[in-house]
């Protein structure tokens, strides 16, 4: 009797398990059904990116879903891709990141894709292992305008220098092309030195580079820079050597961190976006595929208080370049 009395209650004990493990499963969907969480994942912790975050917080706020950043110390590709694996092994809904490499994140975004985890990137056209990227400016006439504006300042003639964050940052290296094509086919009384310089997310490695450029290419009259540091490191040299109205540098950098540089000469021009319209319209898009909406994605389409994109495949288009000079950049927080 007692070993019948046992066994009864034993039963009563699982299935009173099975039917709270099978709420339990229930409610975590229901949970991961009701917020899905999303971690942002920049280049590295700059005033550039500060937008980044806090634009991507709004639009979780907006849209239902938990948003927080990761950022590396530096732009170091095996940093940003350790904040990569920890998220992935968080069990994040959506990564939403900004490559330091594209090649180095693949093998991350792979693993993550294959857990369903949502993979979306800025700067970083045709990123592969991504489900999108989304860029705010169409990058070829982002790096024409870079151009034009340069040759506007020199008088259409002379030696000028192109900097990149690095040689495998997409982006930049699209940008830089596209404003040499615009330079040799346009104004042919200009001339690149040497080749693009992977300086421009390094401060002093710019510096360091434009001090360099200017005892080796005396005539040296533009610099642009595709990067955040390296607008401010070329505006520090020519600072140094009283320059600052011999050589024109037109950046990519933060109005924030540009000011200074713009009050005095040292640069003369920031030709950028707002990354916080690019996370923003991120967390909208990865909450979409998360939704199953993945079919509305495409040209025509309304992303709230952004804008209509082009759709080109797996790119993400929109073109709102921001142009920022002395008169302005005090209007920006970042």
């Amino acid at each position: 009797m007692k070993k019948i009395l046992l066994t009864l209650l034993t039963l009563v004990i699982l299935a009173q398990g099975f039917i709270f493990a099978q709420g339990s499963t229930e409610s975590e969907q229901q949970d991961a059904d009701g917020e899905y969480t999303m971690v942002t994942i920049p280049k590295l912790k700059a005033a550039w990116f500060i937008p980044y975050d806090e634009d991507s917080q709004k639009a979780g706020e907006d849209f239902g879903v938990e948003v927080y950043m990761q950022a590396p110390a530096a732009a170091d590709e095996a940093q940003q891709v350790r904040l990569i694996e920890d998220s992935i092994n968080q069990g994040v809904n959506a990564l939403l990141v900004v490559p330091n490499d594209a090649n180095s994140c693949i093998p991350s975004f792979k693993k993550a894709r294959e857990k369903g985890i949502v993979v979306l990137t800025h700067e970083s056209p045709d990123q592969p292992e991504a489900d999108y990227d989304i860029e705010m400016i169409d990058n070829i006439k982002f790096g024409e305008r870079m151009m034009d504006e340069l040759a506007a300042r020199c008088g259409e003639e002379g030696e000028y220098a192109v900097y990149v964050g690095s040689l495998t940052v997409p982006a930049h290296n699209i940008w830089a092309d596209a404003a040499v094509a615009r330079q040799k086919a346009k104004y042919p009384n200009m001339k690149m030195v040497d080749t693009k310089f992977p300086v421009s997310e390094d401060r002093n490695a710019s510096r360091q580079k434009t001090l360099e450029l200017l005892t080796v290419h005396p005539n040296l009259v533009g610099i642009l820079a595709f990067g955040s540091q390296g607008g401010p490191g070329a505006g520090q040299a020519l600072r140094e050597k009283g320059l600052n109205d011999n050589v024109s540098v037109i950046g990519t950098t933060s109005p924030k961190e540009a000011a200074t540089f713009l009050e005095d000469g040292a640069m003369d021009l920031c030709v950028l976006w707002s990354s916080g319209d690019a996370s923003y319209a991120m967390v909208y898009i990865a909450k979409m595929i998360l939704d199953g909406r993945e079919d509305e994605i495409k040209t025509g389409m309304e992303i709230p208080g952004i804008g209509s994109p082009v759709v080109d495949g797996m790119n993400i288009l929109f073109n709102n370049p921001l142009i920022v000079d002395a008169s302005n950049a005090s209007e920006y927080s970042f």
